[in-house]
């Protein structure tokens, strides 16, 4: 648990240019903000190394485009980026990092916005900084075993009825949630939904992303990496958008499914990747162990190498 010594909190105030910090071991929200009674806004998760945040204008982006879907007006980017700004300044003035390694001096960005208090005639916006968890770090060295489970809806719901927000990053949370206690009392780590319709769709914090690696006719080497299909009604991923691009120009090939569970099972390597805990090998899936394990470190360690290059 994060303590609320080690969260530094700034609103978005029109009256407070670059922000205003609030204390975070004091109650902050209305008890009527239809973030807290509703799970009625958005959010966007980043990583901060070095002082400095990491795809800002993709989250940027795609907090707007989340704000779109659910009709919520927000503030602007530039007021975001100096809130933003404020958040880090402070955060790196209370708690310096203990070291230059960038894994000592990495921050959690997050930006929420909710439709605010019952009435309220502007929404309720803040950036959140806090540090990183253990078991993130941990997991990206070590690897998680998932399994799979159905979230109930077809792979065209998303496109039959957009009023599921599918395809938004907002703050209702819960079926996401209940997914992972529910994967932790099977005795695995995470989650891959696969639709009613048998497609594979996205972790409830991730992306998924899988590899095959092999040799051309003429003894090349070729390295590929797919991801489900953004139309079946999965969130976007930053991440897996900025590594695909830097995978292609390393001269990997490039796809997007549609994907089965089985081609999870015949994979070279699975990841399910995110912004904060970054690539989390896959060694098993539902207690089938996945690739071999020497190529999965091999290309693991490429791809965090092309990652560790994204700004």
């Amino acid at each position: 648990m994060t303590s609320p010594a080690s969260v530094v909190l700034v609103f978005l105030d029109p009256a407070f240019p670059d922000g205003r910090l609030a204390d975070a071991s004091k109650p902050q929200l209305l008890v009527t903000d239809q973030g807290a009674t509703r799970g009625d806004g958005i959010f966007e998760t980043m990583l901060a190394v070095g002082g400095n945040v990491r795809k800002i204008q993709a989250h940027l982006d795609r907090l707007a485009g989340s704000a779109n879907a659910l009709d919520l007006v927000i503030p602007l980017e530039d007021e975001w980026r100096r809130a933003i700004a404020t958040a880090l300044e402070e955060h790196r003035s209370q708690h310096p990092p203990a070291s230059a390694s960038a894994s000592e001096d990495e921050l959690v960005v997050k930006l929420v916005v909710t439709r605010g208090a019952e009435g309220a005639a502007a929404p309720t916006a803040w950036v959140q900084v806090s540090p990183t968890g253990a078991l993130a770090r941990h997991q990206r060295e070590t690897g998680i075993d998932v399994i799979l489970l159905d979230r109930g809806y077809d792979s065209d719901a998303a496109e039959r009825a957009p009023w599921l927000l599918l395809g938004a990053k907002t703050l209702s949370y819960a079926v996401n949630m209940a997914a992972l206690r529910h994967a932790h009392k099977q005795g695995a780590d995470d989650v891959i939904f696969i639709s009613s319709d048998g497609r594979v769709l996205e972790g409830p914090t991730s992306t998924v992303l899988l590899a095959h690696a092999g040799t051309s006719d003429d003894g090349t080497p070729v390295k590929r990496l797919i991801t489900p299909q953004l139309d079946s009604g999965i969130l976007p991923g930053t991440s897996q958008g900025a590594l695909f691009s830097a995978a292609k120009a390393a001269g990997w090939e490039l796809g997007y499914g549609p994907l089965e569970p089985q081609d999870l099972l015949d994979a070279d390597a699975v990841w399910l990747i995110s912004s904060v805990r970054l690539l989390a090998p896959v060694n098993r899936i539902d207690g089938k162990e996945i690739g071999t394990p020497s190529v999965q470190k091999e290309l693991t360690a490429e791809l965090n190498e092309l990652f560790a290059g994204i700004r």
